[in-house]
């Protein structure tokens, strides 16, 4: 035990000299190119001292409880998370020494040809350092340290703060299918870095979806932004990249750099449907329809007043595109050309038919005819159910402006219609971004409030399925629809309130959106699903309530409304999920809080809590463990 603990304090000294080396090499960074970048990222990284002090002033055990029957491995996987952080530190201190010997006239850190390059690079090492951390600061088991609220919501401030600079890096992380392993070694190993031609060739995914069964313990590592990628797409770390031999014998192929006549001004981006405007300039179609649909006339790289909005297809760019992409063997963003989609098996499909319907039902959308747009609305919505193609090629005909428009249509089945359709195109991940440039939120809250039943059920899941972006949860957040969606959750049918409840759990994700909930009521319709009879969304009020009780406004209200008796019944009698979670909740809501602890000893909860320590899933033991722990120091007061 003495040995695991030495380990645990020399790890945490690490932290902090790495901490202090940081700093210390962000001293000459001067008025460099990357003055910025660096300030930004020590300051970061410098808010974590009081973290790492409180982690190495804690008694008695390294990480967590720990006893004779811990075993090694349970020891190693606590201890994964000091390396990873260590690793990210390691990884910003190279780069904030590489970013400060960068200068305008020469780079010799970086092994490449021009300097416009090497800036590249480096802008790309800040948001993998950036993304690294962010990922690193997540996995920190808090609830096994005694730390207090205060440097756990400023730990939460800077990976917020990680996060927003990973999207104005650019969301590249999306794109480029990134491993955390070939991050890791990137800078520490080599820094060196190579083009590579197909990104099928990176190693690993990052990971896009989280449990409900650990709520309080997610991390979530995507990152968005309505350009999936600000540099060209091949650009990647060469430890990222399945080579056989050392690393001294990786060479460097040859750039594979996107034309600067096949890159949208506006995305940034490989166009796949190329148009040109009244000046003569091209645009990929989504997006110059999505600028010209939010009332602009104007031309977006010349300024010049566009004189008629009729899109003019550019084919002859789009030819020049496809043959660039095939000898180069990179696929273009949708496998979309010239009429035919690509398969998953490799194969094409002519679709040319299925453009030219799904053109026209777009114009009808936007008839004068009550009649005609309600047919074509609920077409639209038969085919965005159906398949992933359908969902492509609505968007790129520019079907979600207009569907967005109808949503507060005076026609309900219309309005309907228009909702769900939004709902189906929002299952293709590309589509999020259009929705929500589109507008899309103040109109689904407005139905979410005021529409029928299943409007709001549609409108409810719709909210969730773009919450799944990260940023969008700040918006959809803001735009007054927690509320609603309370609302939904306490008086809506049985499958209102599950959406309602899903949304609810993703938007409280996001530590600013915990306040909002507590004050929109929602511990009341929670407690109430927590006693119902019929046990149908115990489940769903348990994870809700485990990722708002780390919040201070929100464990105030969830003691004063009487949750802790049952949190310590479904100890007893829930199934092993709900005792998992309830034993969470109650360890969130006793920490630092000596009256909570008395009252959960009064109410017998230490018996079902031994209990769980030995035949309670490992989330559970660590909770119960932890629980009892403090139980014990109150008992030594």
């Amino acid at each position: 035990m003495a040995g695991a603990v030495a380990g645990g304090e020399d790890r945490t000294s690490e932290l902090l000299q790495l901490l202090n080396d940081v700093v210390v090499a962000s001293k000459g960074c001067g008025g460099g190119a990357f003055k910025k970048d660096c300030t930004d990222l020590v300051r970061r990284i410098a808010l974590l001292t009081h973290l790492f002090e409180e982690i190495r002033l804690f008694k008695g055990r390294e990480f967590g409880p720990l006893d004779a029957s811990t075993s090694s491995t349970n020891s190693s996987s606590r201890e994964s998370w000091a390396s990873d952080l260590v690793v990210a530190l390691q990884a910003a201190k190279r780069l904030v020494l590489l970013a400060t010997n960068f200068t305008s006239n020469s780079t010799p850190s970086v092994p490449v040809t021009h300097n416009d390059e090497a800036s590249k690079k480096i802008s790309f090492q800040f948001q993998c350092v950036t993304w690294k951390l962010e990922k690193a600061l997540g996995d920190i088991p808090y609830d096994q340290f005694d730390i207090s609220e205060e440097v756990e919501e400023q730990v939460e401030l800077v990976r917020a703060q990680l996060r927003r600079a990973i999207e104005r890096y650019g969301s590249c992380m999306n794109s480029r299918k990134m491993s955390f392993h070939g991050l890791s070694q990137s800078l520490v190993e080599s820094g060196k870095w190579v083009y590579v031609e197909n990104s099928a060739k990176v190693i690993a995914n990052i990971p896009r979806s989280f449990s409900a069964e650990s709520a309080d313990e997610m991390t979530i590592h995507k990152t968005h932004s309505l350009s999936n990628s600000c540099e060209p797409p091949s650009l990647c770390l060469a430890n990222e990249i399945q080579v056989d031999g050392q690393e001294d014998d990786i060479k460097k192929p040859d750039a594979t750099a996107i034309p600067d006549d096949f890159i949208c001004p506006i995305s940034l981006e490989l166009m796949r449907d190329p148009v040109i405007v009244a000046t003569g300039q091209t645009y990929e179609r989504s997006y110059i329809q999505r600028w010209i649909d939010c009332g602009n006339t104007t031309c977006p790289k010349t300024q010049q007043k566009l004189l008629y909005l009729t899109l003019t297809p550019n084919y002859v760019l789009r030819s020049l595109i496809s043959r660039w992409c095939t000898n180069n063997n990179i696929e273009q963003p949708t496998g979309l050309t010239n009429g035919k989609i690509k398969k998953s098996d490799g194969s094409f499909r002519d679709i040319s038919g299925d453009i030219a319907t799904i053109q026209a039902l777009v114009r009808k959308l936007s008839s004068r005819s009550t009649e005609k747009r309600r047919a074509a609305a609920t077409e639209i919505r038969s085919l965005s159910k159906r398949s992933t193609d359908n969902r492509i090629l609505l968007a790129e005909a520019g079907a979600i402006p207009v569907l967005v428009n109808l949503i507060t249509t005076e026609d309900g089945l219309t309005r309907e219609n228009a909702v769900t359709s939004i709902l189906n195109l929002s299952i293709y991940e590309n589509n999020k971004g259009l929705i929500m440039l589109a507008g899309a939120v103040p109109s689904i809250v407005q139905v979410l409030r005021a529409g029928s039943m299943e409007v709001k059920e549609n409108a409810a899941a719709t909210l969730f399925s773009l919450s799944l972006a990260d940023e969008n949860k700040i918006i959809i957040g803001a735009s007054g629809a927690i509320p609603a969606l309370v609302e939904l959750l306490q008086n809506g049918s049985t499958r209102g309130k599950k959406d309602a409840a899903t949304a609810l759990f993703n938007l409280c994700i996001y530590q600013g959106n915990k306040g909002r909930a507590v004050r929109a009521g929602i511990v009341k319709p929670l407690l109430k699903m927590l006693t119902d009879s019929s046990n149908c969304m115990v489940d769903e009020a348990l994870t809700i309530m485990s990722v708002l009780a780390n919040h201070q406004e929100a464990k105030v209200t969830i003691v004063k409304a009487g949750t802790i008796p049952v949190l310590i019944d479904l100890l007893r009698r829930g199934l092993p999920r709900n005792k998992e979670n309830a034993a969470a909740i109650l360890l969130a809501l006793c920490k630092r809080d000596t009256e909570s602890l008395a009252c959960i000893s009064r109410l017998g909860a230490i018996i079902p809590l031994t209990e769980l320590t030995k035949s309670g899933t490992e989330r559970a033991k660590r909770k119960a463990s932890s629980l009892l722990e403090h139980l014990r120091k109150l008992q030594q007061l």
